[in-house]
């Protein structure tokens, strides 16, 4: 039987109808899968698993990561809140998430998926928006790819946190730099022989440009790629379980109350390819 699913818009993502024994019994995964790149993001509403039932799920998809810089947590586990009792590594990053990003674009191959469940929901707001990175470049002009297909980025962590955290302390902003610095080309030739943009805040400078010239680029390319036609706005219910392949989209999520204690569960693959320009 194939798999059954809708699409939630016409450029990105996709609603998938099956049942909690279907999917952790691996039978689905690589048709999951490729309808996960073909997409971008994939929903399944009422699923309602729990933690060992998503690291199943997860391990079924590829390579569970289990940490890069730091532990990943309770064997590949992610508590995503901003409640430091509950994340004590890695609340302190999580306010960086409300601006467009890739994750893992300090390493020279960034994770590619991830799967979310909601533990605790905020009263109002905290949904999650994602882009398709395909689409947008796919969407340019031939003569921009085809300059574009000749730039390098350098992306740092402190570009993509800083933004959203102007009153850093000198202490934070020291942190953010002890992160690897990466440089990356701007258009991405995955193996598949698709391309996409590689975007996200954390990008700081294209290489050998004039900063002004810089920050003008890679402003507009933002605002063309997080355009409504290519944006997937999800509205989170508990049971849900979304996954995204991080290798073509950006994502977000919206302001939300701290105090809520909204707190997410996330399994990571690590990467299976390094962003190249060239195949």
């Amino acid at each position: 039987m194939a798999l059954s699913s809708v699409e939630l818009q016409p450029r990105i993502g996709s609603q998938v109808m099956i049942s909690r024994d279907e999917l952790l019994s691996g039978e689905y995964a690589q048709e999951i899968r490729a309808l996960l790149v073909q997409r971008g993001v994939l929903v399944i509403r009422g699923i309602d698993l729990d933690d060992d039932q998503q690291r199943r799920f997860a391990r079924t998809m590829g390579d569970l990561r289990l940490g890069s810089v730091k532990k990943e947590g309770e064997e590949g586990l992610m508590k995503v809140t901003l409640d430091k009792k509950e994340n004590p590594e890695y609340a302190q990053f999580f306010f960086g998430s409300q601006l467009w990003h890739m994750d893992g674009t300090y390493e020279e191959c960034p994770p590619f998926a991830t799967m979310l469940t909601p533990r605790v929901l905020a009263n109002e707001g905290g949904d999650t928006e994602f882009t398709n990175n395909y689409a947008t470049y796919e969407d340019l002009a031939e003569e921009e790819k085809t300059r574009l297909d000749t730039l390098q980025v350098v992306h740092t962590m402190q570009a993509a946190l800083f933004p959203a955290k102007r009153d850093c302390t000198p202490e934070e902003f020291a942190l953010w730099c002890a992160y690897p610095v990466r440089k990356h080309p701007l258009v991405w030739h995955h193996k598949s022989g698709r391309k996409s943009l590689v975007l996200s805040t954390s990008a700081s400078y294209v290489v050998g440009m004039h900063p002004a010239e810089s920050h003008d680029l890679l402003t507009r390319l933002m605002n063309h790629a997080t355009a409504p036609k290519y944006v997937y706005r999800h509205k989170w219910r508990m049971g849900d379980l979304l996954m995204w392949d991080n290798t073509g989209t950006m994502h977000r999520v919206l302001p939300f109350d701290e105090a809520s204690g909204r707190r997410l569960h996330r399994f990571t693959l690590n990467g299976e390819e390094q962003i190249t320009a060239t195949v």
